[in-house]
């Protein structure tokens, strides 16, 4: 068996540079998944079946949850590898950055709830007062 030469590392920097449609890079990976790959999809575009636009808002960026909140198939897993062009370089730098949206993310999970009841509170209130005034 011949010896598997390393992948080509890529920093985000340089993939946020190709964000165009004619020069469109993802980086769509994590942990749980082998760790974050880039991939150049520029001649994919065409052929996505959800259409070039949604492919173009996260080109030049970690597109990862995008990717997965989706709901990707398999099939989709094997066409996305054929266009694998490398890995995303963790340097401390990003391991750091990736750290750190985590945590707000993480932070920010919980508002979510507080946010409905609120609103939930508003709408009440204004039911009970339109009640009172107009029906009462």
């Amino acid at each position: 068996m011949a010896p598997q030469t390393p992948e080509k590392e890529y920093t985000m920097e340089e993939v946020a540079k190709h964000n165009k449609a004619d020069d469109c890079w993802l980086v769509i990976g994590n942990a749980n998944t082998g760790g974050p790959k880039v991939y150049d999809v520029s001649s994919y575009l065409d052929d996505h079946p959800g259409g070039a636009e949604v492919m173009l808002d996260v080109s030049g960026q970690d597109a990862d949850e995008f990717f997965e909140d989706i709901g990707h198939s398999n099939d989709a897993r094997e066409e996305l590898a054929k266009h694998c062009i490398g890995v995303l370089k963790l340097d401390e730098a990003e391991l750091e950055r990736r750290r750190l949206e985590a945590e707000k993310k993480k932070a920010g999970g919980g508002g979510g709830s507080m946010g409905v009841i609120a609103v939930i509170g508003v709408v009440v209130a204004v039911g009970y007062f339109y009640y009172k005034n107009n029906l009462a």
